[in-house]
């Protein structure tokens, strides 16, 4: 595309050069990428400014750059460099307006699904996928395991990749011939303008509880930029919202769009009723417009009917038949580290990405109620390094409370000190029940041999995840093949 093309139809402060004679054939945040025709956009960053790789962009030959500070370098350096010079107001929002008008506004293509809220996102996803599937439409997912063009996996690290990388893979899904994709919108994303200028046909909100306090410090403000998705559907789309969560009207209250509730409060448009789960699946009533339908899930948990039901209610509004919906609710497999169960003879391990205090506390309330008693729960779990400091003393005392024991270990320390993670995790534990073994994997082999023959094991924290970061440095380590390794080493 010509610059002057792309640059008629987006908003700028200043621009300096000769954008006619230029040609995009990229847009980049990374300096390192950088190439003859591309277009790079210097972003502030929480670790670096983009605006300090500007000189090497410009000695790379790039053929423009997009910058805040106008006055950061001189004109002068970019017209003797012939790199053409675009100020705007915030090179985030600029990034999004771009790449929307650069792939040609995929989105308005696109049968976008927005899914936000603290825990759910991924396997209401994975459900919503495997309806439309089911419908016999073709469904991109871009979302925390991995983002999918069809039945292609493509690998990501963000549960809601940068704004250019968003509509590059809206461009793709629809060369494949995707009508729908659904995704999952994280606050940060919604924050930092990953999602603007992008059009949702609907929103889901699963639930929200503190999270993410590192970045957002408090939880209004959390509050407010999950809020955002549902202001940003027009009134002929649909929000799907958890009428169980006290904050669920709330979120939905400014949406222009239609509102559909669910919960198991019988007001709820979509009423959840009679919810069963074991180690087998789960089971539930819903009644819609008068009629009830039984629901079944090979995913086990009171929480998974929730998700469940938010996949069924964005299906069903937008044409799917019910029994249509039920069918592919019941053919979703297992998603990854999401109450994930490995077994050996009677000895049960679940990995799980339960991260917060309460995903942490719905997770082991999951497994009381399996188990009713009659077997012993350990638990296998550590915090995040550099992220929120304010929740590891309430997942210790939680975890201490709901286990036989606990076994406090490292997660992801990141650039911290593992065992100062692990000391503010244990002030929060007020029983004797608990050991530290700092090593992932000596933690999840001790739970497994220290542990009865029928025992059930919560290993918390990194669900999908294949690896551990460790003073910045990440090496694979994955919970369910170490979890699969020492359980057939105890059976043996």
């Amino acid at each position: 595309m010509k610059l002057n093309e792309l640059l008629n139809n987006v908003s700028v402060i200043q621009v300096v050069g000769n954008a006619e004679q230029k040609e995009i054939e990229e847009l980049t945040i990374d300096s390192k990428t950088v190439k003859k025709n591309s277009l790079f956009f210097a972003i502030k960053g929480q670790k670096a400014d983009g605006h300090s790789f500007i000189p090497e962009v410009i000695n790379k030959n790039a053929a423009a750059v997009v910058l805040e500070n106008g006055n950061l370098f001189p004109d002068e350096i970019f017209l003797h460099s012939n790199c053409v010079k675009i100020v705007v107001q915030d090179s985030k929002k600029a990034l999004a307006e771009f790449s929307n008008v650069f792939f040609g506004e995929p989105s308005k293509r696109l049968n976008v699904i927005g899914i936000t809220g603290t825990k759910g996102k991924s396997t209401t996803a994975f459900f919503v996928k495997n309806i439309f599937e089911t419908n016999k439409n073709k469904c991109g997912l871009i979302g925390t395991i991995a983002n999918y063009i069809g039945d292609v996996e493509v690998k990501t690290s963000l549960t809601t990749p940068q704004s250019h990388e968003i509509n590059f893979l809206f461009s793709e899904m629809l060369k494949q011939n995707c009508s729908h994709c659904v995704m999952e919108v994280s606050s940060h994303a919604l924050d930092l303008h990953r999602v603007d200028f992008m059009k949702f046909s609907s929103a889901i909100f699963t639930n929200i509880t503190s999270d993410h306090m590192d970045y957002h410090q408090t939880f209004d403000h959390y509050f407010i930029s999950k809020k955002k998705l549902f202001d940003m559907v027009s009134s002929d789309g649909y929000v799907i919202y958890n009428a169980d969560d006290e904050n669920g009207e709330r979120i939905v209250e400014d949406t222009k769009a239609q509102k559909i509730s669910y919960g198991t409060k019988k007001n709820s448009d979509i009423h959840i009723e009679k919810i069963d789960f074991d180690l087998d699946g789960t089971r539930f009533i819903l009644n819609w417009k008068g009629k009830s339908f039984n629901l079944e899930t090979k995913l086990i948990g009171n929480f998974n009917a929730y998700n469940a039901t938010a996949a069924f209610s964005v299906a069903v509004v937008k044409g799917v038949k019910p029994e249509v919906a039920i069918e592919g609710i019941k053919n979703t497999p297992q998603v990854p580290g999401r109450f994930e169960v490995v077994s050996m003879q009677k000895k049960k391990v679940i990995i799980d990405y339960s991260h917060t205090a309460d995903s942490l506390k719905q997770a082991l309330e999951a497994i009381h109620h399996i188990v009713k008693g009659e077997r012993k729960i350990y638990t296998v779990f550590g915090c995040g390094g550099d992220r929120d400091k304010t929740k590891r003393p309430i997942m210790g005392s939680i975890a201490s409370e709901l286990s036989e024991r606990v076994y406090v270990t490292s997660d992801n320390p990141r650039t911290e000190d593992p065992f100062v993670i692990i000391d503010e995790i244990v002030h929060g534990i007020k029983k004797n029940n608990y050991r530290i073994i700092e090593n992932r994997e000596d933690a999840i082999r001790s739970a497994i041999f220290e542990s009865e023959d029928d025992a059930v094991i919560l290993v918390a924290g990194k669900g999908h995840e294949n690896y551990q970061e460790i003073n910045g440095v990440r090496k694979h380590f994955s919970d369910k093949e170490i979890s699969e390794k020492y359980l057939n080493e105890w059976a043996n």
